[in-house]
Parts: C-alpha cells; structure tokens; sequence
C-alpha cells in the first residue's frame, strides 16, 4: 500500500510540528525533505503553494497546515491521549493555548528574531511581546508537569518547536531567564527519543537519486 508522503524542512518549526504529529500517533508515512531553493516538481503539482510541511494522503488530498497535520495523525491513533478526548474543558483550554501561541506569540517571535538579527533597538519590546505568553506557559508548569496537566498533550508538542525557536534568538539571556520550569520543559523534550528522531537529518529528497532516499519508515 502507499503510504502517505510528508515534504518537510528539517529546521522549520512548522515542518518539526507535523513529523511531531505523525510520530506520536505512530503512522507510517515517506519522509521527504526538501531544499526550498529547489523544490520538486512532485511537491509543486499537488499544490503550487510551495510550502512546507505538506502532507499528500493516499487518496490524493493533502494537508497543508502543521497543526491540522498533527489532529489528522492524531485522530487516527492517539495512543498517549494528546488530544485530551476524555475532558471537553481540558481540550477548550488547550485549543485556545495553541490559538494564541499561532496568532500573537509567533508574531512577536518573529518580529523579536528580526530585530535581534539586525541589532534594531526594539528587541525588548518584542522579547517582552513574547514574555507575556511565556509567563503564562511558566505559571501551568508551576501547577503541573506539562501545560495543560500532568501528561503531556497536543498543546505541549504544537508550541514546542516555537519555543525552542524563541531559546536560540539570545541563548545567554534565555539561560538566565526567570523560567525554571520553561527551561527543564524544553530540556526534557530534548532528552524525549522521539524529538531525536524528528530531528534526525536527512538527505535531501532527489527523485531521480541513485541512493533512493524515499524508503519507507515511521516518523
């Protein structure tokens, strides 16, 4: 049977959210990462779009947003619950955690990546930007182990990658910030097997490589 084929961008923390998805809810799908500088053709016919992470299913559709990738794998099999399917509170509560991390906090991210890049003098209103959302991320974890209880869910690995991101713009001042417990998270995850796989590098995908890099595998 053919499995279902992810193009994807080792570094990007869209691309990292979806291979997360995938890997979690343990389904098997083809890897292929891709060069933004030359993207294929197999890529660009399922939609011009070009962007990553895309995700092509077995019956031709395709999905082309990172969070919709992960609730499509993990509506398939959620075999640690991600989902929160059990707590209709618990899974508002989260739906909105992961809204406000896509539609204020990337914003401030990337406005805070930008300023830092060019030694603008308003990095610390856009580090502060981001401070607020993280301030309330600091606060679950002071309640419980992971964001929205004690195990882990959807919310903890969607806003991952963009947290991660926010650590490596100044890596002196997030070492020494006021987030313990933000700190032990990140390192925790890093630790965690499965983002070592999703991070695991690759070749990019040729289709007319002789070494064929489109063998199957699991996220």
């Amino acid at each position: 049977m053919t499995l279902p084929i992810l193009y994807t961008l080792r570094q990007c923390p869209y691309a990292i959210r979806a291979r997360l998805g995938l890997r979690l809810a343990e389904l098997d799908v083809e890897i292929r990462d891709i060069s933004l500088k030359d993207k294929p053709a197999e890529m660009l016919t399922v939609t011009p779009k070009g962007t990553v992470p895309l995700l092509v299913l077995n019956n031709g559709d395709y999905i082309d947003e990172s969070l919709n990738i992960m609730i499509w794998a993990l509506s398939q099999h959620d075999p640690q619950n991600l989902l929160l399917s059990d707590n209709c509170h618990l899974f508002t509560d989260m739906i909105n955690l992961i809204a406000r991390n896509d539609c204020k906090y990337i914003a401030a991210l990337e406005h805070y990546k930008a300023n830092t890049r060019y030694h603008n003098p308003d990095v610390a209103i856009y580090r502060n930007l981001c401070r607020s959302f993280l301030d309330d991320l600091e606060a679950r974890l002071n309640k419980h182990r992971f964001f929205m209880c004690d195990s882990p869910s959807v919310a903890d690995y969607a806003i991952l990658p963009f947290i991660r991101q926010f650590s490596h713009v100044e890596r002196q001042w997030f070492r020494h910030a006021p987030y313990p417990r933000l700190q032990a998270w990140l390192e925790q995850h890093y630790q965690d097997p499965i983002f070592s796989k999703v991070m695991e590098k690759r070749p990019f995908w040729q289709p007319s490589s002789l070494i064929k890099s489109h063998h199957k595998e699991i996220v």
